[in-house]
């Protein structure tokens, strides 16, 4: 029997159909990794902020916010899939665990500061891999101009900034403006171009301060979508055979400053992901060890230090498979975050990966069967075949209940 109410920091929030937040997402809203000194996340943060040193830095803003704050004041439309049940942790319908460090950009804004960071732990419902985690770090980074002295501020702004820095670093940029990734109407085109060359610029000088010890660094600008910016593009930088996105960035949309009382401003945003940096530059090769309390992980750093982490061991890994019968009436409803979220509950950090490794539509039946591989490996011990066994026993009886299905 479930409670009618979720507790949280000592509020009593009450529980409905949407609340799908779970005791072991709650349990990590206390760690705040970003904020713990020899933290490979908070080293991170301090040298980011070092380098946007006249910047304001907002690093307390609470986890909780409410869906107007997540997705209504960054005009998110009513049917964007961020606001998914299987995408998103809900509390209950109207407050949710934050998606992104967006959620406080209208307060950041309303407090005056024309240039700040926000750094934060962020919740997504997430598939289970090496590089994909439910708590997550991000930080925020917003400058604003005034729209009648734009121009003649960023000229300054990148006259006194200008990078004495030297790096292997490829960068590669054929973005262009289009009717895909527009310029807002409400901008004049030179304005919003000076404003789009001031954020590239700020981005790519971040860039060659973090990697300057890093030897042919790969990095790339694409187009992108986002709600709240527009123009608005990614950085990617490859990293073990594949390119990671690790920032979101754009203009502004003039909406955005305009209720947040700064109408006469345009200005640009970024989003960093903290972790996608920290496993290249820590050397990091699963994200899961972000969170481990383990001392031959977290003795291994030192503050305001880049140390290369170093294995203390790589423990054999348990593999099981697990396969159902959907039910047909309820197979639109199917979604594999759903199912990760079992699996994460039961076995928290101990899945290091989970595969769908067969998806089969029975001929006569119609019935569709699907099999997932779930890669059991602990961080910091040999796990046994009898303790995995009663981990996916427990796996098995909830997605059998949760889920609607019948296991094979």
């Amino acid at each position: 029997m479930y409670s009618k109410t979720s507790l949280i920091f000592g509020n009593a929030y009450p529980r409905d159909k949407l609340t799908n937040v779970t005791p072991s997402i709650l349990s990590k809203i206390t760690r705040q990794l970003y904020l713990q000194q020899y933290h490979p996340i908070s080293i991170l943060r301090n040298r980011i902020e070092s380098h946007f040193n006249k910047f304001h830095y907002f690093n307390s803003f609470n986890p909780i916010v409410t869906t107007i704050q997540n997705f209504d004041e960054l005009g998110f439309p009513a049917n964007h899939p961020g606001r998914s049940t299987t995408d998103s942790y809900y509390i209950n319908k109207s407050i949710m665990l934050r998606t992104h460090t967006s959620a406080h950009q209208c307060q950041a804004l309303q407090t005056g500061a024309e240039k700040f960071l926000i750094s934060a732990d962020v919740y997504r419902r997430d598939e289970i891999d090496t590089c994909h985690y439910p708590v997550f770090h991000q930080m925020e980074g917003v400058q604003i101009f005034s729209i009648n002295k734009a121009i003649e501020e960023i000229a300054y702004d990148m006259q006194i900034s200008t990078s004495q820095q030297h790096c292997h670093i490829n960068t590669d940029d054929n973005t262009v403006i289009s009717i895909t990734n527009p310029i807002q109407s409400c901008h004049p085109i030179e304005i919003a171009n000076a404003i789009t060359s001031h954020l590239k610029y700020s981005l790519n000088e971040l860039v060659k301060m973090l990697f300057i010890d890093e030897k042919n660094l790969q990095v790339r600008w694409v187009d992108a979508y986002f709600p709240f910016t527009s123009p608005s593009w990614e950085m990617e930088i490859f990293y073990q055979g594949k390119w990671l996105e690790v920032c979101g960035c754009g203009v502004i949309t003039q909406d955005i400053l305009n209720n947040a009382g700064q109408s006469d401003k345009i200005g640009w945003a970024f989003g960093l992901g903290l972790e996608r940096i920290a496993m290249v530059l820590f050397n990091i090769p699963d994200i899961r060890l972000f969170w481990s309390k383990d001392p031959r992980f977290i003795n291994q750093f030192t503050s305001n230090e880049i140390i290369k982490f170093k294995p203390f061991s790589k423990y054999p890994s348990c593999i099981k498979d697990l396969s159902f019968w959907m039910n047909n009436d309820k197979e639109h409803e199917f979604h594999i975050t759903n199912f990760c979220e079992i699996v994460r509950d039961i076995a928290e950090d101990l899945v290091e990966d989970v595969k769908l490794v067969d998806d089969f539509m029975h001929p006569k039946t119609k019935k569709r069967s699907l099999c997932f591989r779930i890669n059991y490996r602990s961080m910091d011990r040999t796990c046994t075949n009898e303790e995995i066994n009663g981990i996916q026993d427990k796996i098995r009886k909830s997605v059998a209940e949760k889920l609607d299905v019948t296991l094979r």
